[in-house]
């Protein structure tokens, strides 16, 4: 008798967890805490985060201790940190000499590249108009560099033309859009400052990848004279033909160095089905230090300020349950990763290269960036939050995501840019990508674009607790359930 009975209680137990009331503990997930935290993460003190900098190891340093505080497993080898090395391409000399100027970068163009030229290089750039089939059969571009005028920034200009630049060996490009000064300089102003400590990347970079010069209309009219003239010739027929390549001097010189980033990452044990793992994730670190002057720290509270403190704040509710006798069945790790800023390297180093966790063994990766503000097409309106990827990869997520939102929170879904086809491409921009890729279904929690989305204006004042609460909210009452059902999700699409 008592072996059975014995038995029907353990079998009891996971039931007797999944169907307490998970409202207790979704209250721990409330403005006061989310604000404090916040205070600390995008203060001036940690200098915008930027990945390898004394902010981000501060911030990572926070976010390590309160794992510990809650009495999360240090999973990695014992520790909260999951180092790793990032390889950064710092400019030195980099400057574009023709017959009659000399052109530096951060004044008349912005160069995005890696190699080291080896001192002065003297070079025969060949215009390509806007790199059409039909313009680059004319083009003689063995061993020269190519000079695209397009109509427009969108990198969807230039897209398919490196693709066929690459194809014959070309990469080095000049490019140059024809839009109001305004716009174009705002946009060389962005990317240098994208590009203000270098570039980084997870892997060292090939000796073949793509280098890039923006250049101002002063350099291609130094080159090449008057840009209308120069389009107005090349639109003659065989007009690319009969214009000459124009010579320049180019120096570029790079530093590669290595930058030690680390994510962090505290796992609460599961019971029966401690095995299988609920991921939920954000980025900590932000861009950093921008500019020269007025306000340079650009604090990040939104993105991905936001994210971060509530996966602290999840955190802390599901360590509460556990401790009152209500843990989940599976476990979950709670990740906040680095290096998102400049491509996503904290979520890929984890999932290529150093899965703590066997992606096998992880069930869904909830991922939160951004979910403290509100953008124009909501302002007041309906508290909303946009749900991506949830249905890409099972089914039974995305129903289990819309029937708790509607039991609990009650905020509109909005799935415009779910479609993998939006220009934005935020399905694969934010750390939930590295997992869909390895057919992890994913759900990614947003609150759209705003006004100072990348500028040192992303402040705490301009937070909305009471929505970024509600949104908090809607991530822990689907992760509650997939951490406490009996079947594991069922990847089906």
């Amino acid at each position: 008798m008592m072996k059975k009975f014995v038995l029907s209680v353990l079998i009891l137990v996971p039931l007797i967890s999944s169907a307490q009331d998970p409202t207790t503990y979704a209250a721990l997930i409330e403005p006061n805490a989310l604000k404090e935290n916040l205070s600390i993460i995008a203060s001036d003190a940690l200098e915008g985060r930027h990945t390898g900098s004394r902010g981000q190891k501060m911030a990572a340093a926070f976010i390590a201790n309160h794992f510990e505080t809650l009495g999360l497993t240090a999973i990695n080898k014992g520790s909260y940190y999951q180092p790793f090395d990032l390889h950064s391409y710092k400019q030195g000399e980099i400057s574009i000499k023709t017959a009659t100027a000399k052109f530096d970068t951060r004044k008349d163009f912005v160069f995005d590249g890696h190699i080291t030229s080896g001192g002065p290089k003297a070079t025969e750039i060949v215009y390509i108009g806007t790199g059409t089939d039909a313009e680059l059969a004319q083009a003689d571009l063995g061993g020269k560099m190519a000079l695209i005028i397009a109509p427009t920034i969108s990198g969807m200009t230039w897209s398919d033309v490196v693709k066929k630049l690459k194809e014959r060996g070309v990469y080095n490009v000049m490019f140059y859009a024809t839009v109001p000064d305004s716009e174009y300089n705002m946009f060389m102003e962005e990317t240098q400052n994208y590009l203000h400590d270098g570039l980084i990347t997870l892997k060292e970079v090939p000796s073949t990848d793509m280098q890039w010069y923006f250049v101002s209309r002063s350099v291609v009219e130094s080159l090449f004279g008057n840009i209308d003239k120069l389009k107005a010739t090349a639109a003659k027929k065989n007009g690319l033909k009969k214009l000459k390549p124009a010579k320049a001097t180019i120096t570029t010189e790079i530093r590669e160095e290595i930058v030690k980033t680390e994510n962090v990452m505290g796992l609460l044990e599961g019971t029966d089905k401690k095995d299988e793992v609920v991921v939920i994730t954000a980025h900590y670190d932000h861009v950093g230090l921008m500019g020269t002057t007025g306000d340079r720290i650009y604090n990040g509270a939104d993105d991905d300020g936001s994210g971060t403190v509530t996966v602290l704040q999840l955190a802390t509710a599901f360590a509460k349950a556990k401790k009152d006798g209500h843990g989940p069945r599976r476990s979950i790790l709670f990740m906040t990763v680095t290096a998102e800023e400049l491509g996503l390297y904290g979520s890929e180093y984890y999932t290529d290269k150093d899965p703590v966790v066997p992606l096998a063994n992880t069930v869904v990766d909830l991922n939160i960036d951004m979910i403290g503000r509100w953008d124009p097409e909501h302002s007041g309106k309906t508290p909303y939050v946009y749900v991506i990827g949830a249905d890409k990869l099972s089914s039974e997520l995305q129903e289990i995501n819309v029937r708790n939102n509607e039991k609990y929170t009650k905020l509109e879904f909005d799935y415009t840019y779910n479609d993998e086809h939006h220009p934005t491409n935020l399905y694969q921009r934010s750390d939930h990508w590295n997992f869909a890729k390895h057919r992890v279904p994913i759900i990614f929690y947003f609150d759209g674009i705003h006004e100072d989305y990348h500028q040192a204006t992303d402040e705490v004042g301009k937070i909305d607790f009471d929505v970024m609460t509600k949104r908090g909210r809607v991530v822990f009452y689907t992760a509650w359930e997939i951490a406490n059902r009996d079947d594991r999700l069922k990847v089906d699409k």
